[in-house]
């Protein structure tokens, strides 16, 4: 599976993506939202092996896909769309980007190449995210993208000594096909 967009090609991983995804997923303003304070080569390799074996589901529900850039095919992230299984309306949108790539538009880019894709091939009914309460950037990306918040999980997740809130956001097919109606795409 392959997506293209103006600048990043959205394509499925490799084995080899284990070294920049270790490189971006160890610099501290990445780990700021995540419970781990480290990540091994091994924890990397497992992340990506995970990857790798969605890519041999029948009928496949998981499609995370890596974020490279077309001009130098350098990977910088991944974004995947996510159904609990094949027949489900719905599917949960998620994404991370390296943090020196952070604040160029390349997450919103491919996370609306990963809607297209949910409604417009896996016509999906209904996408969600889920964000850390205190990932401002990461709010903007989806309100940028549309989604509206549908509710605050309180205190759902503890780790780094404390508490931490969730909120969740959602998009239903309608709202995405006014989008793209109102930008004449």
């Amino acid at each position: 599976m392959l997506i293209k967009t103006e600048r990043l090609l959205l394509r499925e991983f490799v084995a080899e993506d284990w070294r920049p995804m270790y490189v971006y997923q160890n610099d501290p303003r990445y780990l700021e939202y995540y419970p781990w304070e480290h990540r091994s080569e091994l924890d990397v390799k497992a992340f990506t092996q995970r990857f790798l074996d969605q890519q041999q589901e029948s009928p496949r529900t998981r499609f995370q896909l890596a974020i490279v850039l077309a001009a130098d095919n350098k990977m910088i992230g991944n974004v995947g769309i996510r159904k609990s299984d094949a027949q489900a309306i719905s599917a949960e949108l998620g994404y991370e980007l390296a943090p020196r790539e952070w604040n160029n538009g390349y997450g919103t880019e491919a996370a609306t190449a990963m809607l297209k894709f949910a409604f417009e091939q896996l016509r999906l009914h209904r996408v969600s995210a889920r964000v850390n309460v205190n990932n401002s950037a990461s709010i903007r990306l989806l309100e940028k993208l549309g989604m509206r918040q549908e509710g605050r999980l309180r205190e759902q997740e503890f780790f780094k000594g404390r508490y931490w809130d969730t909120l969740v956001y959602g998009m239903l097919e309608d709202d995405w096909r006014w989008r793209v109606a109102d930008r004449g795409a």
